[in-house]
């Protein structure tokens, strides 16, 4: 049995176009809105449907094969066990620093005292600033990251943009590009071994695919 965790939301319909266009089993594309688990015509081949940031947590632990997830995810968690043979090239956006005043920004980056920072993203918030030789203080939020300083609850904040709608909508301006994200293709590296024909097979239809969009 191979099983393949694929996130909700536009990922899921992305990667579907893609697996579309390979040999992979087919599946009801529809039945995301009412199963977790999804079966194909292949009695062996399966989708799990989890939240992005669990994704990489079921591949690396053995309860799926293969996945996909954005690389602020896999970066942040650092599973050393998970093989990414695939960047997709889909799922682009960035991980940014947003601020609602761009002189207070400067103005902390420039003095001694420590600056706070609201993210999902401590990892890699806490290794950007840490080349600046900034210090800081980190305040972990799971959602409305973009709250923050509206409340002065932080001074910025790390998150995921893609159009830049959400930022200009509660005030807040881009300021620093910390990384560039895209959707990468994960697998378990005991499950290569036990299945590697199988999990291959989906892997270099995947990678014809993504190197025909480049």
């Amino acid at each position: 049995m191979i099983t393949f965790a694929l996130p909700k939301g536009r990922i899921f319909k992305e990667v579907s176009e893609l697996l579309r266009k390979t040999d992979f089993p087919e599946f009801d594309y529809e039945d995301i809105s009412r199963n977790l688990v999804i079966k194909t015509n292949d009695p062996e081949v399966r989708l799990l449907i989890v939240r992005s940031q669990d994704v990489a947590t079921y591949v690396h632990y053995g309860a799926a094969d293969i996945g996909v997830v954005g690389s602020d995810v896999l970066e942040e968690l650092d599973f050393e066990d998970v093989y990414q043979p695939l960047d997709l090239g889909i799922g682009l956006c960035k991980l940014s620093v947003a601020v609602s005043e761009v002189d207070m920004y400067k103005s902390m980056l420039e003095s001694d005292l420590p600056i706070t920072i609201a993210t999902k993203y401590p990892k890699q918030t806490l290794e950007f600033f840490c080349k600046k030789g900034k210090n800081v203080n980190l305040v972990k939020l799971y959602g409305s990251i973009e709250l923050a300083p509206l409340v002065n609850l932080a001074h910025a904040v790390v998150d995921l943009v893609s159009t830049g709608k959400t930022l200009k909508a509660n005030g807040l301006v881009e300021v620093e590009l910390i990384k560039n994200i895209s959707s990468r293709l994960i697998i378990n590296k005991a499950s290569l071994k036990l299945k590697d024909n199988s999990i291959t097979e989906i892997l270099e239809g995947l990678r014809l695919i993504a190197d025909e969009r480049v």
